[in-house]
């Protein structure tokens, strides 16, 4: 594995890239991912100026994907202050008044949160690559962190029923990962995990929810653009969409994504 630095304002740091593997998001495409040096522990404002160029935390591995012909992998953010509410979502927000939220320290991990990541993972994502669960894998992936973290957790009475690790930023929260109670799905957990974020976010005075990457190509994730306004890295530069868009423009943008090499690619090559 050969090491190199991306133009950016972290050149002082080390970074990797994987050999091709198979894509998690799209069928029969590769993907490559740059990381930086997994041994370097970074503070809040290092994370956050790698997130604003694209990069996402995944336990203690920060990485950005870096594919040939393939820019389909778009970071996503919600700017809080211009966020309004679709129908689905106003439901989703009454439909759990009757929830508690407690912020806590993903340090502070119990029992209790392992129990409801192995039953989520057993029961929603059994095709997964994340299946079967272990205490290490949920360690791993949601308690070690480079950098600082915490739980928003949403409870019914004295039963946690769902967490959500987010990443403090210097200009909001970035989303981790959310698991529930698979047995409360008419709550629409998921969707109200991420209302709570942004009114934290809001609470705190600050810009930005960053949900991750985006693909258009990819109907799992096409959650994300339903969070309007919405706010896409595209070549470098955050492009705000202030509507929801139609399935056929998803589609065309995803097929753009397909076509043309990131600009940043003109200044070198990577072997």
């Amino acid at each position: 594995m050969n090491s190199y630095h991306p133009k950016s304002l972290l050149n002082d740091l080390q970074y990797y890239i994987t050999p091709p593997h198979d894509c998690s998001y799209l069928d029969d495409k590769s993907a490559r991912m740059v990381f930086l040096d997994p041994t370097h522990r970074i503070n809040v404002v290092t994370l956050s100026e790698l997130s604003r160029m694209g990069f996402r935390r995944s336990g203690d591995f920060v990485y950005r994907p870096e594919c040939h012909l393939c820019r389909q992998c778009l970071s996503c953010r919600v700017p809080v202050a211009s966020f309004a509410m679709n129908s689905a979502q106003k439901k989703a927000w009454k439909r759990n008044q009757d929830l508690t939220v407690k912020i806590t320290q993903t340090q502070d991990a119990s029992d209790i949160h392992y129990a409801l990541y192995e039953r989520y993972i057993n029961e929603r994502h059994a095709d997964g690559d994340m299946f079967p669960p272990s205490y290490d894998q949920f360690e791993k992936f949601l308690i070690h962190s480079c950098s600082n973290s915490f739980f928003l957790e949403l409870w019914k009475d004295d039963r946690l029923i769902s967490v959500s690790t987010c990443d403090v930023l210097d200009d909001g929260v970035s989303a981790v990962y959310t698991f529930f109670d698979p047995d409360e799905s008419k709550r629409s957990l998921g969707v109200f995990a991420v209302l709570k974020q942004i009114e934290y976010v809001q609470s705190l005075q600050q810009n930005y929810v960053y949900l991750g990457y985006w693909v258009p190509h990819s109907n799992k994730m096409n959650y994300k653009s339903q969070y309007t306004p919405f706010e896409l890295l595209l070549d470098g530069q955050w492009r705000r969409i202030n509507r929801t868009l139609k399935a056929d423009e998803i589609q065309h943008l995803g097929e753009m994504l397909m076509t043309t090499l990131p600009s940043e690619w003109t200044d070198f090559i990577v072997k």
